[in-house]
């Protein structure tokens, strides 16, 4: 069944999002903050039955010098600098297996798979944070500088400067993509180093914070809704801190050629929210609207179509 707007009324939709005065102050100076750390890249190889892809574990600096692991995978045996993919995986996972996610780097890419901070897989979140519900959701929700978020977004910001340190990659060939919180991560990277080549964000989640948390079905959204629902007077001050961090303002300030994707039976990620965020866009840009799709959206369906629509612009 449809979990939000119909398909007309999601083409008029138009969020009531309204960025803060100091948004992109905000970020310039976490953005400075981080890169003052040096970028501790090192990127070790990892023995693999596979013959045609060559695997490596990265290790670099993200917010306050904190260490991010990510998996880079290499077509074997393609000379010179490659067209580079980051990957950013959902809400909860981890990078996964190093024989997992293998479609970018078979198509030529060199395929940088971030493992996001604190959650399912390697990288660990070292900060504290105050009183939350049971999630990542409201972590250090209390300021925008103690949000999980924070650090998260300054970590993608920063896995493009690793990746375009690495003399097997063109700098100027750099995409971002993910499926829900994975999209949303590289909706804000795309904001936050505007000149990457490229976007995909499929069911992208952390976009329209407001209409999400009122019409959200599941979670990670409920984690938010019963949060507010315990700490009644905090509602005007959390919004003012997600203010900082929704994928509309992100995307009002991203240019570079993008793919978006919504399933219209999505009780994760309410469509109206990704359509918030893509009328909002300011670049080139088109979505993929799946009528009888959840969460996955299009799926595979999706993933060819941007390998076609990346072709001509990073020329693998």
């Amino acid at each position: 069944m449809l979990t939000d707007l119909g398909i007309a009324a999601l083409w008029e939709y138009r969020s009531d999002y309204a960025a803060p005065a100091d948004f992109d102050e905000f970020w310039t100076s976490t953005l400075d903050d981080a890169r003052d750390h040096d970028l501790a890249l090192h990127v070790t190889a990892v023995e693999t039955p596979l013959r045609t892809l060559d695997v490596f574990d990265v290790t670099f600096a993200g917010f306050g010098g904190h260490p991010v692991r990510a998996w880079l995978r290499l077509p074997r045996g393609i000379e010179g600098p490659r067209p580079a993919i980051i990957q950013f995986h959902g809400y909860g996972g981890s990078r996964g297996s190093a024989l997992q996610e293998l479609t970018w780097a078979s198509a030529g890419y060199a395929h940088l798979q971030i493992d996001v901070r604190g959650q399912g897989g390697v990288t660990p979140d070292p900060v504290g944070s105050g009183p939350a519900y049971p999630g990542h959701l409201t972590r250090g929700i209390d300021s925008r500088e103690t949000y999980v978020y924070r650090r998260i977004f300054t970590d993608a910001a920063r896995a493009v400067d690793a990746v375009r340190a690495l003399e097997a990659v063109d700098p100027a060939r750099v995409a971002v993509l993910g499926n829900s919180q994975g999209g949303g991560i590289a909706l804000a990277t795309a904001a936050l180093v505007p000149d990457v080549a490229a976007l995909h964000a499929q069911a992208p989640f952390l976009c329209d914070f407001r209409r999400a948390s009122l019409i959200a079905g599941e979670r990670p959204y409920l984690e938010l809704t019963r949060y507010l629902a315990d700490k009644r007077d905090a509602v005007a001050r959390t919004f003012e801190v997600l203010s900082y961090f929704d994928g509309v303002g992100f995307a009002a300030r991203a240019t570079a050629p993008a793919w978006f994707s919504a399933g219209l039976m999505d009780g994760i990620v309410p469509p109206s929210t990704v359509f918030g965020a893509y009328h909002a866009y300011k670049g080139p840009k088109q979505i993929g609207v799946w009528e009888y799709n959840g969460h996955d959206a299009g799926g595979a369906d999706d993933v060819q179509a941007v390998l076609e629509g990346f072709r001509p612009i990073l020329r693998p």
